[in-house]
């Protein structure tokens, strides 16, 4: 191999700079969604560090997801809210029937997700602060399930997923679908 062939090292932050845009849409989704509710079957996913400083959410969650947890921001959130000039998200959410707010730094965002339109950021910068020690304190996922009266306690207790490898979590099988009539 040649030094022509060699990649050129580059004296501007690319890097930085694509992340913050990124990162910038996914704020701005947040922003929308924290004013206006969410459109149609829109829905997000928000995967952040719990060891990141400046995180505040409750201590049951942070023993359970000591890394790296997923929230899912679709029926039953409220508060949502994004404050630049502090550089933080907060929502509130519940937990097994258990409201809490949660208090996001925007750094501590690592991955952003709409499935509904399959529009997905990962920011690399936050995934890098801390490396996993194994493989059992990897990232966790917890989803806030659709909280409503008829609500079956195991739907619920299954929307909370188990420690292993971060994952996205569907809670399309919790849902409870219409009933058909005759036909196929």
């Amino acid at each position: 191999m040649t030094e022509d062939n060699k990649p050129v090292e580059s004296l501007l932050p690319y890097d930085r700079w694509t992340e913050d845009a990124m990162r910038e849409v996914a704020l701005q989704a947040l922003d929308y969604a924290g004013a206006h509710g969410l459109p149609g079957e829109h829905h997000f996913y928000l995967t952040f560090r719990t060891d990141h400083p400046g995180i505040s959410i409750p201590s049951h969650l942070k023993a359970r997801y000591p890394e790296e947890m997923t929230i899912v921001l679709q029926h039953q959130f409220w508060d949502l809210k994004v404050d630049r000039a502090r550089g933080l998200i907060s929502a509130g959410l519940s937990f097994g029937g258990v409201p809490a707010t949660l208090v996001i730094p925007i750094s501590a965002l690592t991955a952003f997700w709409d499935p509904y339109v399959r529009v997905g950021l990962r920011f690399p910068s936050a995934e890098a602060a801390t490396v996993p020690t194994s493989e059992a304190e990897e990232a966790s996922a917890v989803s806030a399930a659709e909280q409503t009266p008829d609500t079956e306690p195991a739907a619920a207790a299954a929307a909370v997923v188990e420690e292993g490898p971060a994952q996205v979590v569907s809670l399309d099988a919790f849902r409870r679908r219409p009933a058909r009539d005759g036909g196929a």
